[in-house]
């Protein structure tokens, strides 16, 4: 068999239109190669590739028999949702399967050892547990979060702080969802982020010591990261901090004016951006007195607040987007994952000869890509402080201690 990854076609199956093609992904001014694919673990560009077979539409009608891919379509271009498929089926090969091979690089590159587990599975019919879970079929954590995240609505709309009575206050927000329209549908995924020890000073870097959880598919699993700026990533020394409470993201490309960084990452919804409350006091934490110094004019719009990759977790590669860590992760059966031996520290190390990617960034991403509901373009993503989560006994504050002594002992 050919080895298979982003471009390959099946035979007669190249688009007559690769640009019309490419475009629904292809936004935010990725224009230099509108008709290739950009391969962003490789950080090159992918074209279009005829085959003389139809192996791509057989892995994919396979990817979706076992679970990988629900919302795919099975037409013979191994596209981005394929791509993000076939990563998922070699980490829970790599992870998962009593039979899988625990030195699998999941970078959607199917060649044959892949293959070989794909005729595995076939033979055995196997069906991949995340695959078989629903939100109708949904944990308890998974159902314990939902309860938690409405209990939050409830109490920060009878409770909210200054800084969201400013956001209320507003008369437009943008991809900020303001308390009364929050939206915890478990038809929707969300990706909560748990901001710890925001109001203490801290040194210019400020630390990786946050908790993203990822709500899909009736399942949990859970992340690290930071949802504070570090002050020496910003020209003028006064961070943006994206503002507590719910926003409305979609799929994009994050660093597209640098040819060797671009990399899919989470962008607000609409194209002004969310709303932001500056460091203005200049001690580089997030408090009250940051909305006092200029007033009502305290809160900004922001368009450049992503949710994006931050190396192994080393250091906070933060101007005020959300950064999470690609070195490991706790998986949907509350299980630590380490991705350390394939996961890039730093874009240097992603290029066609390395066997580097984005570790479990890509996991969370391609979570999110293939587990959406038809038609469903976006992730809400719900920004709440460590104290929030003792509105519920199933959780209190140790829920994030605990998920990050795993993850990142030296956070806590």
């Amino acid at each position: 068999m050919s080895t298979l990854f982003l471009g390959s076609c099946d035979v007669g199956k190249v688009p007559a239109d690769r640009k019309k093609f490419l475009s629904p992904y292809h936004k935010d001014g990725l224009t230099s190669s509108a008709v290739s694919f950009r391969d962003d673990d490789r950080t090159t560009w992918r074209s279009f590739r005829a085959g003389e077979t139809s192996e791509v539409a057989e892995l994919q009608q396979f990817l979706f028999k076992a679970g990988f891919m629900p919302r795919g379509v099975i037409d013979g271009v191994f596209d981005y949702v394929t791509q993000a498929a076939a990563r998922l089926f070699q980490e829970y090969i790599r992870t998962m399967d009593p039979e899988g091979d625990k030195t699998m690089v999941p970078d959607g590159i199917v060649g044959n050892g892949t293959m070989q587990h794909v005729q595995r599975w076939k033979s055995q019919g196997k069906v991949a547990d995340w695959g078989k879970s629903s939100t109708a079929n949904s944990t308890k954590e998974y159902n314990d979060w939902i309860k938690l995240l409405n209990q939050a609505k409830a109490h920060y709309k009878a409770n909210p702080g200054p800084i969201m009575q400013a956001v209320n206050a507003l008369p437009k927000t943008y991809s900020t969802i303001k308390v009364n329209d929050w939206n915890f549908s478990t038809d929707e995924i969300h990706l909560i982020g748990i901001r710890r020890k925001q109001d203490a000073r801290a040194d210019v870097r400020r630390a990786n010591d946050d908790l993203f959880v990822l709500l899909v598919n009736g399942m949990v699993f859970k992340f690290w990261g930071s949802t504070d700026p570090s002050k020496n990533m910003v020209k003028n020394n006064i961070p943006p901090s994206l503002v507590e409470g719910q926003h409305k993201y979609r799929f994009g490309w994050h660093k597209i004016s640098e040819e060797k960084k671009i990399y899919r990452a989470l962008k607000p919804y609409d194209p002004s951006g969310v709303i932001i409350l500056r460091d203005l006091d200049r001690d580089n934490a997030l408090t009250p007195n940051d909305l006092k110094i200029r007033g009502n004019n305290s809160l900004e719009v922001n368009n450049s607040i992503n949710i994006h990759w931050s190396g192994v977790g080393t250091s906070n590669w933060s101007a005020g987007c959300q950064v999470i860590a690609g070195k490991n992760y706790i998986n949907n059966q509350n299980q630590f994952v380490d991705c350390s031996k394939f996961a890039s520290s730093a874009y240097s190390e992603l290029n066609t000869s390395s066997k580097k990617t984005k570790g479990a960034y890509n996991i969370l991403a391609d979570l999110i890509v293939c587990y959406s509901k038809p038609g469903v373009d976006h992730v809400l993503y719900t920004l709440g402080r460590e104290e929030s989560l003792n509105l519920d006994a199933n959780f209190g504050s140790n829920y994030a201690i605990d998920a990050l002594k795993k993850m990142n002992p030296s956070a806590v």
